[in-house]
């Protein structure tokens, strides 16, 4: 069992996995994840798959991650979902070594969490450059940084960047949506 920080609440940059000794909110590891998650844990970037979702290592371990509180642009809305990619690829680079906030699995099995390069959010990144928007569905995962999330988004709208230099930008969820009713 392991135990996430009531810091993240307080110091929202700062924050990574952290194993208490005292009851505070507990959090079960993944079952899917094989990774023994415990404090101040390092991760190695393996490679990234789209704008939100990228692997990590341990040693032999490797963990499928989808960053948390986000949603980035599909691959097939073009070109958005592939400057996403490019750009996660770019922070997020094979090697780089990165620190997790994990705030639960996914239905895929996937490991949801906050990537951390240094003390910046990766996911918060994203955001801020109009790679990735914030995913309203998931916002509350990530309340200690609830506010900075908005706040990013807001700015990157109003500066129509990345996703935002639309006439009519159609949200990931909406899409997926759509493709579905599709029959794709």
């Amino acid at each position: 069992m392991i135990r996430l920080s009531i810091l993240a609440k307080t110091l929202p940059v700062a924050v990574s996995l952290t194993a208490l000794t005292s009851w505070t909110a507990k959090a079960e590891v993944p079952k899917r994840a094989n990774i023994n998650l415990v404090q101040n844990a390092l991760f190695k970037v393996v490679s990234t798959r789209d704008g939100d979702d990228v692997t990590v290592s341990r040693g032999s371990e490797r963990l499928r991650i989808r960053l948390a509180c986000i949603d980035a642009p599909e691959m097939e809305q073009k070109p958005w979902g592939q400057q996403s990619a490019q750009r996660l690829k770019q922070l997020l680079p094979a090697g780089q070594t990165v620190q997790l906030r994990v705030v639960n699995t996914d239905e895929s099995g996937r490991t949801v969490a906050e990537v951390y390069r240094g003390n910046q959010s990766v996911n918060l990144q994203m955001v801020k450059e109009g790679q990735a928007v914030v995913y309203p569905h998931h916002i509350n995962n990530c309340a200690a940084s609830k506010n900075q999330y908005l706040q990013a988004e807001a700015t990157a709208k109003q500066q129509r960047l990345g996703f935002w230099n639309q006439s009519q930008p159609i949200t990931p969820w909406d899409f997926r949506r759509s493709q579905r009713n599709r029959g794709h």
